[in-house]
């Protein structure tokens, strides 16, 4: 029997696929034995690359994002000028059966010239560069975490309990303890008053937690991580110098984005953990022309740093609406029907450094009163509980910033929130009208009076 077969459209007719790997790269200009060729990592090896795909009259090329081996080979191909498609490696998953090099980049070759695959999401330059201080000042400040648990596991057992008396064994109470113990200080009383004076403690308190073994080996260990801790902070104020540079270079290269001011929010508590140098508030108002994210309640400045460094104010503009921009975040349900029954509607499995932001952020909001968008997280909350309430907040926070960054709209809530100075004013406005109107005082009484 004559088998019958099925064509399909030729999309891409000059489609290369390229499979990626550590050593060796495989490319496919087509389906025959004759058209796939092994190349190198090295640059001699990329740019040869570029020139047998030009050679073979080839304007696009197919790739997965495999780990970091793309990067020096993507930027090789744009500057050639091909169409370069990075895909999720997920999308060129090949039928079961037996795999080889050369067989994947030719089935990623087929599927590329069938118009099959779909590129990821990559920022500009600009952004790229932010993303890339951003997150090596994320691995510093999750490294200096490891070593603050160093320091104390090695108080605890030296036996000075000084997690028990102070929040925070890196503050400044806690700092100026464990240097007086590295350096040889045993006395409690005089490590007490090392104390802070916002510190809750008591001398006294503090005092009894601090009578140590006095062991060589777990004092030198402490000593060791202390200094580490340290040098890990000023890699961190580095990084955030040069992140300060990177986004003033950019904000003066504009004319506009200079003139714009700001408004200040002292409402916005400043974590430890955000850049302290740089006035963030001032400097992501001007970063996007004029829209000003910091006053979405539950926005703080690690959310907004996380929306500047992995999108930026161009990547916003790749996102056709705000679902596309919903979706790529992973924060819509993933509804599966068959036979007109809906099997699940979970939201899929992974998570991207701006999707974590701004579920934390929707858990703040969580925590807010008389808000508008915390009514709607309690409305979810109380539905579908608080994991839920999280992952929708966090959906609906993603919609508002795209439709104030794409549209360039400032926030307005149906609900107005005000924030602790403001109720403190409103309420003393209110008493003040109460007690004039209890008096039956008139304008004159309190020389309010004007003459004319």
């Amino acid at each position: 029997m004559k088998k019958k077969s099925t064509p399909m459209e030729i999309v891409n007719p000059h489609a290369a696929g390229i499979d990626l790997g550590s050593r060796t790269h495989y490319v496919a200009v087509g389906q025959g034995a004759d058209q796939v060729r092994e190349f190198g990592v090295y640059e001699a090896d990329l740019q040869e690359l570029a020139t047998w795909l030009q050679e073979h009259d080839i304007t696009t090329v197919a790739m997965e994002s495999t780990g970091t081996y793309w990067q020096n080979l993507f930027a090789t191909l744009q500057g050639a000028g091909f169409e370069v498609v990075l895909c999720n490696g997920k999308f060129t998953k090949n039928i079961k059966g037996r795999k080889t090099d050369v067989q994947d980049c030719q089935w990623i070759q087929r599927l590329h010239s069938l118009g099959l695959l779909s590129g990821s999401f990559l920022p500009d330059q600009a952004t790229e560069e932010l993303r890339t201080y951003c997150r090596h000042r994320t691995s510093l400040l999750e490294t200096a975490a490891v070593t603050t648990q160093k320091m104390q596991k090695y108080l605890r057992l030296l036996n000075l309990r000084l997690d028990v008396v102070v929040r925070d064994v890196t503050g400044q109470t806690g700092m100026a303890i464990i240097e007086a113990v590295c350096r040889g200080e045993t006395d409690p009383e005089k490590l007490a008053a090392c104390r802070h004076g916002n510190c809750r403690k008591t001398k006294e308190e503090i005092a009894q937690a601090l009578h140590g073994n006095g062991r060589r080996d777990l004092l030198f260990a402490l000593t060791q991580e202390l200094e580490l801790y340290k040098v890990l902070q000023e890699k961190i104020a580095a990084c955030d110098v040069a992140m300060e540079k990177l986004l003033k270079e950019q904000v003066e290269a504009d004319e506009q984005k200079r003139g714009l001011k700001a408004e200040a929010k002292p409402y916005k508590r400043v974590n430890k953990n955000a850049p302290q140098q740089m006035d963030l508030n001032q400097l992501a108002y001007q970063y996007f022309n004029g829209v000003d994210l910091m006053k979405i309640e539950g926005v703080s400045h690690s959310t907004v740093i996380a929306l500047m460094s992995e999108v930026g104010p161009e990547g916003i503009k790749k996102f056709g609406s705000a679902k596309q921009f919903a979706n790529w975040l992973r924060l819509c349900p993933n509804t599966k029907v068959s036979g007109g029954r809906v099997l699940s509607s979970r939201i899929p499995k992974g998570s991207n450094r701006l999707k974590i932001a701004l579920r934390q952020a929707a858990n703040a909001i969580g925590n807010l009163k008389d808000t508008h968008l915390s009514d709607f997280f309690r409305r979810i909350a109380f539905r579908k509980g608080r994991q839920a309430a999280v992952s929708a907040t966090a959906r609906k926070l993603a919609v508002i910033i795209w439709n104030m960054l794409s549209k360039c709209l400032q926030y307005q809530p149906l609900k107005q929130y005000l924030f602790l100075d403001e109720k403190r004013k409103l309420k003393l406005v209110q008493r003040i009208k109460k007690n004039i109107a209890k008096l039956e005082l008139k304008p004159q009484d309190v020389g309010f009076a004007t003459t004319w």
